[in-house]
């Protein structure tokens, strides 16, 4: 295993076979992350066709990853500032 090492940019060594099985691991995170990510422009894109609002879905799907607490904070601040701005 000693011959699989080599300097590292720090100095440390690096174990030159863990480090690519790593590398190639990220990238295929990477492309699945990308196919994830079209799969999901698909679906609002499907949404948008039938009527719907994209980017109140995105909204709503923002506000369903929040505890209610944190997110009736967030509202009451927000509708604070519209009101010292006479947005409301």
């Amino acid at each position: 295993m000693a011959e699989e090492r080599g300097e590292g940019m720090g100095g440390g060594q690096v174990a030159a076979e863990e480090l690519r099985l790593l590398i190639e691991r990220a990238e295929r995170l990477e492309e699945e992350k990308k196919g994830i990510s079209d799969d999901i422009k698909d679906v609002m894109a499907e949404a948008k066709s039938r009527g719907y609002d994209p980017k109140a879905i995105r909204k709503i799907m923002s506000i369903r990853k929040k505890k209610r607490e944190e997110y009736q904070e967030e509202e009451m601040i927000l509708e604070t500032y519209m009101q010292a701005l006479g947005m409301l």
